[in-house]
């Protein structure tokens, strides 16, 4: 096994309750230093079901210009669905460390499919205290089954039922993004990548940790996707930097958290946010979390969308193929 996991460092930190040199965060980043202790305002939590669409429009483009980020409620993906995709995905982690390495990301890869520890280059060569296990859920044409856990055996048929239901919830959150600039219903999903959006699933597993207030399971970043739906499980760790502060986002059972991603931030100009974001640890339990990141495909191209441009609003960003923002993104080079 050439690559160290968390999981297995995490079994032989606490009894030197130390954590090795490269996990601690300088001091600008360490949680118990840098995490507002004060009231805080909440993340905004939206019903997905209300019936009065204006209403639901306008609370989420306020929310996605303000935050970058928000809760749904009443999203209609069943609660016991969401909880047998927890329970598949904690199983795998639980498996024999050999068993798990059978799935491993190919060295060498172009995919970030597979599992794994490291996602991108950190410039100061600091480490994230996380396990992850990436692959595609939708749509069938991309998916690669050789990176979908066999053990427990329902895990294939609870993955492909979510995916059913996540579209539901994509097609509802894109129409009125849409709708929120300004634009018509499919204009968004049409201009991210239409039948063609990938949606990637990822599985974080940041194990217990002796020594939280040092370190972070994931360092402070905006997400390279259009959207982000995540579904955490009830151990808090989520921190969003909003006013200046890091604060806390509150855990409320069975609803979705959505991120705005990088790629909405640039179709709409600059009028939604790409929220940054970082994850805590915690020292008892391990934390998890299934977030879908919706990408355009490798080759689609991604700019402003001409509807929001003018001579008085110029383009902000660059248009370019998704593989290369990617590329630039991960390498930490600039866009």
């Amino acid at each position: 096994m050439e690559v160290e996991r968390v999981q297995a460092i995490a079994s032989l930190s606490f009894s030197a309750n130390t954590i090795p040199s490269d996990f601690i965060r300088p001091e600008t980043e360490q949680p118990a230093i840098t995490t507002f202790q004060g009231p805080v305002p909440e993340i905004p939590t939206i019903d997905l079901g209300d019936p009065d669409e204006g209403n639901l429009v306008r609370l989420i483009a306020d929310a996605s210009h303000e935050w970058g980020i928000f809760q749904v409620v009443n999203h209609g993906i069943p609660t016991e669905l969401i909880n047998k995709l927890q329970t598949v995905g904690k199983h795998f982690f639980e498996l024999p460390q050999e068993e798990k390495e059978v799935y491993a990301k190919p060295q060498g890869a172009q995919t970030v499919e597979g599992y794994g520890t490291k996602l991108q280059r950190d410039l100061e060569g600091k480490k994230g205290w996380v396990d992850h296990l990436f692959h595609k859920i939708w749509p069938p044409s991309v998916i690669n089954y050789q990176f979908w856990p066999k053990n427990p055996p329902s895990y294939r048929e609870v993955n492909e039922e979510y995916a059913k239901y996540m579209r539901g919830v994509v097609e509802k959150l894109f129409r009125s993004l849409s709708l929120g600039l300004g634009v018509g219903g499919h204009v968004l999903e049409d201009a991210a990548g239409g039948e063609e959006l990938e949606y990637v699933l990822k599985i974080n597993y940041y194990p217990p940790c002796p020594r939280p207030d040092l370190a972070l399971g994931v360092v402070a970043h905006t997400d390279m996707s259009t959207l982000t739906i995540l579904v955490p499980n009830d151990v808090p760790g989520l921190q969003v930097f909003k006013d200046d502060r890091w604060i806390d986002a509150k855990y409320i059972p069975s609803a979705l958290i959505v991120h705005i991603g990088d790629q909405i931030e640039i179709l709409s100009n600059g009028k939604y946010k790409s929220v940054l974001h970082r994850s805590t640890v915690n020292k008892e339990k391990a934390r998890m979390s299934w977030p879908v990141f919706l990408e355009p495909p490798p080759e689609f191209v991604v700019g402003p969308l001409p509807q929001l441009t003018s001579e008085e609003n110029p383009a902000k960003y660059k248009a370019k193929k998704f593989k290369d923002y990617m590329y630039c993104k991960l390498n930490k080079l600039p866009q």
